[in-house]
């Protein structure tokens, strides 16, 4: 299995000491459960705003009519603010 080199303060190494030690398990099960975690975070991100954008697209004109004062003025499309 690939690995990663990590560097640490040597704060940040003594509170991964403790924290892992508190939890009974090792600093590298610790490290890796706190990627995988985030890895898993992002990805929900990701597929959450993929689907907004799906349903925004599929109901923008419902969110025209509802939303009026938010939409671009035809005059000024195209420009920048």
């Amino acid at each position: 299995m690939p690995a990663l080199n990590v560097e640490f303060s040597d704060r940040e190494l003594e509170d991964l000491r403790q924290i892992a030690k508190e939890r009974g398990t090792s600093m590298k099960a610790l490290v890796r459960e706190a990627a995988a975690a985030d890895i898993a975070r992002h990805r929900a991100l990701q597929e959450g705003a993929e689907a907004f954008r799906r349903f925004f697209a599929s109901h923008a004109d419902e969110f025209a009519a509802a939303f009026p004062d938010d939409e671009p003025s035809a005059k000024g499309a195209g420009q920048a603010a």
